[in-house]
């Protein structure tokens, strides 16, 4: 398909009119929302998805988190040791492996953990404050619906 430019009489591109616009917008607000109050527990919300999984099934080697997390090797990589800088996991020695590395969480992100998770919860709390639940369930599903469509490709 070749592109067109837009004729003179073509009414100009309003963003604002667009639901896509809202999603993009909505994700903005609420994921500012979310490092501000992760932030004072020293995470963020990239971290969420690492310490989650190391909280259920720790220690895992850096592979297995990416996969987790849906991530590329390379973006778990730095991840992990802004982590580590961070206080959150260590480094273990896979006795299995000895060509890999497991990682687990310290003590210091099990203690924050469930606060990071109540802070998260406050803002969808405070994202959804008035929306009926019924509402709130089919905004999710057209999102979902919204996901689907573009990962059909």
């Amino acid at each position: 398909m070749k592109f067109k430019p837009p004729s003179p009489e073509a009414a100009p591109w309003q963003p604002e009119a667009t639901p896509t616009f809202w999603i993009n917008h909505t994700s903005r607000v609420v994921m500012k929302h979310f490092e501000q109050r992760l932030r004072p527990l020293d995470f963020g919300m990239a971290y969420m998805p690492v310490a989650i999984a190391l909280e259920e099934n720790s220690p895992l080697p850096q592979k297995q988190l990416a996969e987790l997390a849906q991530v590329e090797q390379p973006t778990m990589a730095a991840l992990l040791m802004r982590m580590e800088r961070d206080g959150l996991i260590v480094r273990k020695a896979n006795s299995a492996d000895r060509r890999s590395t497991l990682f687990a969480l310290t003590d210091k992100a099990r203690d924050r953990l469930p606060a990071a998770k109540q802070q998260l919860a406050a803002v969808v709390a405070q994202a959804m404050n008035g929306i009926p639940d019924a509402d709130q369930a089919r905004l999710m599903a057209l999102l979902a619906t919204v996901v689907g469509n573009l990962e059909k490709e």
